[in-house]
């Protein structure tokens, strides 16, 4: 799908275009990765264990995989299903969506502590996902929005009370779902991408005309999620802004929504997330977790929680963050994925593996005297678990 931005930007992105094209540097290898698979896998099945299914199979069948562990590699990529812990007939259901680049492994500890307070907890794989990053450049935005359509709908059979969460652009997705539709409950959302930093993601629609790759990166090593970026996934990105934007502009969203957010997040404006807080999210079981120095003020529904953490060599709160428990064992405070890739100097990113001393922070944060890691946990994960239990009552 071709953006309204098309006819305005052309002009710029041409330039743009023929600027990149010429440094080469947006031309991918002639590699597996960076190939498309024939076609995406279906996600309209009649139940969601036959979806789990099949988008299993179709993993094993087009994945290209970076460690030697395939099984780890597939159930990390898997839609999930998690029913309550108490094992009692649910009564209320969660459907997650991820970011993008991201899997359905970003929700597994927010999903454990739901199915503790009683969900029944779903994810779905964003079709282009979970494979290689060639396959980002086959999707369309209806494809994305009839992923959350069809498994809310599924959901909805299941259980009385439907809750909507996502991460990113995940929570695009989701929150524009949810204006539209006042069956679904209330929202779940963990660094909405409502308000990005940058706004030259408008231009993604028209680039994706002309080049495939927004950035490429040869080092892939994240099973998680991709580090290459293909142009279609930005241009859907921008997508899920524009709609989200346009539905709370029409009107206010009035059932009751967590929204949790770095002040340091390197990828959202936290304070114009705050503003669309107060203007658009009017419930008052509603409540806004911030991670930042400072209280903010006019609006006791928000709770702000000290960002800097140097017992723990803690800076600042990432865009990921919010979401891990410091016992994730691939991205907790343990865990076995360490971020060095985080805006610092090359010669810090190299010191990082091996420093003695390392702090953690968003990406791009600087401190002299300082090598810095991504956070990837969040310190605060159980009392976030209690605020979700808040909003959800």
């Amino acid at each position: 799908m071709k953006s309204r931005y098309s006819n305005y930007l052309k002009p710029a992105i041409v330039v743009l275009a023929g600027a990149f094209l010429t440094t080469g540097c947006l031309l991918a290898p002639d590699e597996p990765l960076y190939r498309t698979s024939e076609k995406l896998p279906e996600y309209e099945q009649t139940s969601f264990e036959e979806y789990v299914k099949d988008t299993k199979l179709w993993l094993e069948q087009n994945r290209v995989f970076l460690t030697d562990d395939k099984q780890t590699e597939i159930d990390a990529n898997t839609p999930f299903e998690l029913a309550p812990k108490d094992q009692v007939t649910p009564t209320k259901g969660v459907l997650f969506v991820h970011g993008l680049g991201d899997s359905p492994f970003y929700f597994r500890d927010i999903a454990n502590a739901l199915s503790e307070q009683g969900f029944l907890v779903r994810t779905v794989l964003l079709p282009g996902h979970g494979s290689r990053p060639g396959d980002l450049i086959l999707p369309t935005f209806d494809d994305w929005k009839r992923v959350v359509q069809h498994h809310a709908e599924l959901l909805a059979n299941d259980v009385d009370e439907v809750w909507l969460g996502g991460f990113s652009t995940g929570a695009n997705l989701v929150t524009a779902y949810a204006a539209q539709h006042d069956d679904i409950d209330g929202l779940l959302l963990f660094s909405p991408a409502m308000a990005p930093k940058d706004s030259l993601h408008v231009i993604a629609p028209v680039a994706n005309y002309f080049l495939d790759w927004l950035d490429v990166d040869p080092h892939e090593d994240n099973y998680t999620r991709y580090a290459t970026l293909a142009t279609n996934g930005a241009a859907l990105f921008s997508e899920s802004v524009s709609e989200v934007n346009d539905q709370l502009s029409e009107k206010p969203y009035r059932k009751p929504v967590l929204i949790v957010i770095s002040e340091s997040d390197s990828v959202l404006d936290s304070a114009e997330t705050i503003d669309l807080f107060k203007s658009s999210f009017l419930h008052p079981q509603s409540r806004f977790v911030w991670y930042g120095d400072g209280e903010i003020t006019g609006d006791t529904r928000i709770i702000s929680l000290a960002s800097s953490i140097p017992e723990q060599r803690i800076s600042t709160f990432s865009h990921m963050s919010v979401l891990f428990s410091p016992t994730n064992d691939y991205y907790g405070k343990n865990g076995s994925q360490l971020v060095c890739d985080n805006g610092q100097s090359e010669e810090a990113e190299k010191a990082c593996p091996n420093s003695d001393e390392l702090w953690y922070s968003s990406y791009d944060y600087l401190e002299q005297g300082k090598i810095h890691a991504r956070l990837t946990w969040n310190p605060y994960f159980s009392e976030l678990a209690k605020t979700i239990g808040t909003v959800t009552k």
